[in-house]
């Protein structure tokens, strides 16, 4: 899939943040909507997201003398996610919240051997995945300044990767793969804002999701060999819609 450059993605997420949050503070004196909002016992709502994901990898330490190889760079590339929201309010400013969603995410790692006549190859081998999320966030909350409310997440998540190759044969590809597994954990810390809209809340909110598991499946293939560990990374934007 063919998404915005990552960096472009996270620059223009930011100067979204910054004017809504030049948004909230300018209606601190503004008429108070959606009063009892807080005050509800549970609240529905959906996410829509875009992500940055990599991977945090170690290489083992005679990973040089594994089929030539010279080094492995790792290069972030954009995706997208979609979610569902159910969020139960402890009180104010308290809330856990359970967020079913996908999540469509793609790496790219750039591999370097040497040639036998001496030169240099290159080969991107990418990997695209398509998550089923399950993740169990706490979100902790100032009180309301008029409009607006800053909090911070942290929270946990298991996925499963619904697109994983975990079980595909090697022997019958036209090339080697990089093979995944397909089940994943990760913590997810981040923060954001929430604007108090007179029909709805939009919360704005970035996090980072650092992966729990070692998803490399070592067959002892050119690309898997050279890895002692493989896990997940993720930067997210999302924005939240609750009524």
């Amino acid at each position: 899939m063919k998404m915005t450059h990552p960096n472009q993605l996270r620059k223009a997420a930011l100067l979204g943040i910054l004017l809504f949050l030049s948004w909230g503070l300018s209606a601190q004196t503004a008429k108070q909507n959606l009063a009892k909002f807080d005050y509800r016992p549970y609240h529905f709502g959906f996410l829509l997201s875009g992500n940055t994901s990599s991977f945090n990898f170690s290489l083992r330490p005679d990973f040089t003398f594994a089929d030539s190889l010279l080094s492995v760079e790792n290069n972030s590339l954009a995706g997208f996610n979609l979610a569902l929201l159910a969020s139960a309010n402890v009180n104010p400013v308290v809330h856990v919240r359970f967020i079913p969603g996908l999540s469509f995410q793609d790496r790219s790692l750039l591999f370097r051997f040497r040639a036998n006549d001496g030169t240099t190859e290159s080969i991107n081998v990418r990997t695209e995945s398509v998550y089923l999320d399950f993740p169990l966030i706490i979100k902790l909350r100032t009180e309301r300044i008029g409009n607006f409310a800053p909090y911070a997440l942290l929270g946990g998540k298991l996925s499963r990767d619904m697109q994983s190759q975990e079980d595909v044969n090697q022997s019958l590809q036209d090339g080697y793969i990089l093979k995944l597994a397909r089940g994943n954990s990760s913590i997810d810390i981040g923060a954001g804002a929430d604007f108090f809209l007179p029909f709805f809340k939009l919360s704005v909110e970035m996090k980072t999701e650092f992966g729990m598991r070692n998803v490399l499946i070592q067959d002892d293939t050119p690309f898997s060999a050279a890895f002692d560990q493989l896990r997940t990374r993720s930067f997210i934007i999302s924005f939240t819609f609750e009524g």
